[in-house]
């Protein structure tokens, strides 16, 4: 075993976005490439010597590799210690666990979230700080810096660690903790959810769907749901993670989750059907016969979470991410909570968190969580609209009726055009930018502009600012349009704009959702020319 210095030199493009790096996997794979990276995260967080890390991913191609490279380079930079998941397996959430839990001094998360895994897809690395949240910006803007100058890294030369079975091995004067990927987590569950209220549930009769997609939640649903609370066996389908998440697209929304779709809007269909993505931090939630939107999910969870054992004392804020739809803002009015509007990626909702000034959060792109971690969670989301159901005994669809009536029904659609040349993206929203000052007043589709502008965030804890976060426009009436690109594709840009409008009136709440923002889409097109910019007539996935 012998530590060396490998020369090397900067690697464009190294900058984290909001949810870390990530490329296509064959990028990764390239010489230096993932070492470059993992030597900027060293020195981004003033190295590693005498610290304790926590390391795991999704399983999908290349994680195994990478996760011994880490290992080698963590060993040789002097770290004391790294938590890794058996086979290097660990959901998003169950990593922010464990540096919770661990009191570690960070993690490295393997994945490209809800992208495609496999030789030409998509693969990524994350650095999550002592407090189990992702990086905030000024550490990924000192990792970037230091990719910009790194010239050498150290690793070990030695065989691969045997990382399929729990327990203890050391590399170097490192010690590496191989731990069960689901144990942690599932005591987190057990202390914030009735299991007892749950296993009745399904000794009811109560049947359940959950779609894990070939990804990471896979053995955590199939350990809770069905070996623990007595979901039927079978509930839990395509629960084996594979590499490639068996030539399918983990992304859990009405377009990718297409089987669970036809399953749920079947006439013998279960009561309840949810899915998670790649790495286990986002779910989709299905009613029988009936799609729950993310925003719509988050707003019942906020209305509701005080039925859980770990809510019941009620909540201390909620907050959203500025494109997702304003439904939890009113039950937020409704119950006297505060509710904070935040840019997109959830290290923005870290702070709160950690000030206590939020219970609850989420994100229109399917997360939402609380503060248990400081990432999305989506088994626990499902876990929470089960403890919901367990004690309020009604179908999901009269769930959703009776928030409706209560609340108010946000209608909520998110249409991806995916990727846009570049340069046509931007040339898009810079001429969305120089229209603002002129748009309040003017009518569009039928609807009166009542502002406009670009989202920029003052964090209310520690005073830090976001700008240039999405462009904004309001209407009379409650009406609303978001533009944003996307930063976590890795291919051209991906246009993204969020309609929305709402209905307080009782004949109304049971629409299409895309009849309901006709107008609202039309205003879009008129607005911004998306036609004549991305050349699309459609976008690609309309949400």
């Amino acid at each position: 075993m012998q530590k060396l210095t490998i020369a090397t030199q900067p690697i464009d493009g190294q900058k984290p976005g909001t949810s870390g790096l990530r490329k296509k996997t064959h990028v990764f794979m390239g010489p230096h490439y993932l070492e470059n990276f993992i030597q900027s995260i060293w020195e981004g967080i003033g190295g590693v010597a005498g610290k304790t890390l926590v390391l795991g991913g999704d399983g999908r191609y290349f994680n195994d590799r990478a996760a011994q490279v880490i290992l080698r380079m963590a060993s040789a930079s002097g770290a004391s210690k790294v938590i890794v998941g058996r086979n290097a397996l660990l959901s998003t959430p169950a990593v922010s666990n464990l540096i919770r839990q661990r009191a570690t001094d960070g993690g490295i998360v393997l994945s490209a979230s809800h992208n495609p895994g496999g030789p030409e897809e998509d693969f990524g690395v994350k650095f999550n700080i002592p407090n189990g949240g992702p990086a905030p910006e000024d550490i990924t803007n000192r990792i970037h810096a230091a990719s910009t100058t790194v010239s050498s890294y150290e690793i070990i030369e030695s065989q691969d660690i045997d990382l399929s079975h729990v327990g203890d091995h050391s590399l170097g004067d490192m010690r590496i903790e191989i731990v069960d990927p689901v144990a942690d987590y599932a005591e987190m569950m057990r202390r914030l959810f009735d299991f007892h209220a749950i296993r009745e549930l399904f000794e009811s009769g109560f049947r359940i769907r959950f779609d894990a997609m070939h990804a990471v939640t896979g053995p955590y649903a199939k350990a809770i749901l069905e070996n623990e609370l007595g979901a039927p066996e079978g509930s839990v389908v395509n629960a084996e993670p594979s590499p490639d998440f068996n030539g399918g697209h983990p992304d859990p929304n009405p377009i990718w989750a297409r089987d669970l779709m036809d399953v749920m809007f079947a006439d013998d269909a279960p009561d309840f059907g949810a899915a998670s993505d790649g790495d286990g931090d986002r779910n989709m939630i299905v009613g029988r016969g009936l799609y729950i939107t993310p925003s719509d999910s988050l707003a019942v969870l906020a209305a509701n979470a005080h039925l859980a054992p770990g809510y019941s004392q009620g909540l201390h804020g909620v907050a959203r991410s500025m494109p997702t739809s304003r439904a939890v803002d009113r039950v937020a009015a409704a119950r006297n909570l505060d509710c904070y509007e935040t840019p997109t990626g959830w290290k923005f909702f870290g702070n709160l968190l950690d000030a206590g000034r939020v219970t609850l959060c989420g994100e229109e792109s399917a997360g939402t969580g609380s503060d248990h971690v400081r990432e999305k969670d989506g088994l626990w989301a499902v876990l929470l609209w089960l403890n919901i159901l367990a004690v309020r005994r009604q179908s999901v669809a009269d769930i959703m009726a009776e928030h409706w009536a209560e609340f108010g029904r946000n209608y909520y659609s998110r249409f991806d055009y995916e990727g846009v040349d570049a340069e046509r993206a931007n040339a898009l929203i810079d001429r969305l930018r120089g229209s603002l000052a002129g748009l309040p007043g003017q009518t569009f589709a039928g609807l009166q502009v009542e502002t406009a502008d670009e989202f920029a965030y003052d964090d209310p804890v520690d005073g830090s600012r976001s700008e240039g976060q999405g462009i904004r426009v309001a209407f009379v009436g409650g009406a609303r349009i978001v533009f944003r690109l996307s930063g976590t594709g890795t291919v051209g840009a991906t246009l993204r704009v969020y309609l929305e409008d709402i209905e307080t009136g009782p004949g109304r709440m049971h629409r299409d959702t895309q009849d309901a923002l006709a107008n609202v889409a039309q205003a879009a097109e008129e607005i911004a020319q998306i036609r004549e910019f991305t050349g699309r007539d459609e976008p690609d996935v309309r949400t």
